[in-house]
């Protein structure tokens, strides 16, 4: 049985796979509250079956969006969770899903406050700090450190083609940062001037690799040839736990029109484009992970990994969500 789903449900997968919605704990925060809207919305059988039915379906709609950042599956798969742990009719289960996924978007909130608190004395005094794209959290950290005196400017990468870095000029300039924005083609010409590089990460993988918005490893590299120190402030729901049984982390590809015009493609045919949104930077080029339950070193991802996706490990490996062709909900 194929169920019409709410048009906020549809919004907000459309939301995430356009980009309107970036940025992976945003991400992660809109596919809990879609699951909740799915759950409050139900129109179909009141039978447990159908209804768990419909929200596989709904859940693997909203994974299907976007293939890198796993904030949106660990959310999805987090909130799910609590289907195989409730008994009871519909409306219990409803319930169960609306509390999951609240307790999801307030958890992940308070992350970001945690790790900007975290974060923030892990910066030295009269601080330079370089930061790429934009997180929520690594701009936590700059802020909480520019309220406590230590840092004196932030430089700013634009971050082509998408512009996200101007988001975070735009952010750290309201709350009083002086912000240098700046190419993301001179990164290594403004490294000597850098303390520290604060940037956030999509996926930690077991082995502590950090996959993030593309250009963040030449920022790495260029940090690690001038002796600068790399953070990586993430909540622990961007840890992988498909990366612990084996698989790798699938690198999104973005149109090439997001990149030259396509009057420009049609002219020069012959001409290919590739537009990677992510690359990863390996862990021996950063130097500590910052999350909502500390500092850890990159090579204490799986630690983390087991302790907090251990319930979820022996359900991924297994199909925890059935694959079920749903993308064409996004246009209909």
């Amino acid at each position: 049985m194929s169920l019409e789903l709410d048009k906020r449900i549809l919004e907000i997968a459309d939301g995430i796979k356009t980009m309107r919605i970036r940025g992976a704990g945003k991400i992660a925060r809109a596919a809990a509250e879609a699951l909740k809207i799915a759950a409050q919305t139900y129109k179909g059988p009141r039978e447990p079956v159908e209804f768990r039915r419909y929200m596989d379906r709904v859940a693997e709609l909203l994974i299907s969006t976007r293939p890198t950042a796993v904030s949106l599956p660990n959310a999805v798969y987090y909130v799910m969770y609590i289907l195989e742990k409730t008994e009871g009719g519909v409306d219990e289960l409803v319930d169960a899903v609306v509390r999951r996924a609240d307790e999801f978007i307030e958890s992940s909130l308070q992350a970001v406050k945690r790790i900007g608190e975290i974060g923030a004395r892990r910066i030295k005094s009269g601080a330079t700090v370089l930061t790429h794209c934009h997180s929520s959290v690594a701009v936590s950290v700059i802020k909480t450190a520019y309220e406590m005196g230590k840092i004196e400017k932030v430089y700013s990468t634009e971050t082509r083609p998408f512009y996200q870095g101007r988001i975070t000029t735009r952010q750290l300039l309201e709350a009083g940062v002086p912000v240098i924005q700046i190419p993301d083609s001179s990164v290594r010409y403004i490294m000597h001037e850098i303390d520290q590089v604060v940037v956030g990460a999509d996926t930690i993988a077991s082995n502590g690799a950090v996959v993030n918005k593309v250009g963040t490893s030449q920022i790495a590299l260029a940090a690690h040839e001038a002796r600068v120190r790399v953070f990586v402030a993430a909540e622990t729901y961007k840890f992988s736990p498909m990366t612990v049984i084996g698989e790798l982390v699938q690198i999104e590809f973005r149109p090439e029109t997001e990149i030259v015009p396509r009057d420009w493609i049609d002219k020069h045919p012959n001409v290919k484009v590739l537009n990677p949104a992510f690359d990863v930077t390996p862990p021996e080029y950063i130097d500590a992970i910052i999350t909502e339950e500390g500092v850890i070193p990159p090579q204490a991802a799986i630690l983390i990994l087991l302790e907090k996706f251990g319930w979820a490990l022996e359900k991924i490996k297994h199909g925890v969500i059935h694959r079920v062709e749903f993308e064409e909900s996004l246009h209909e």
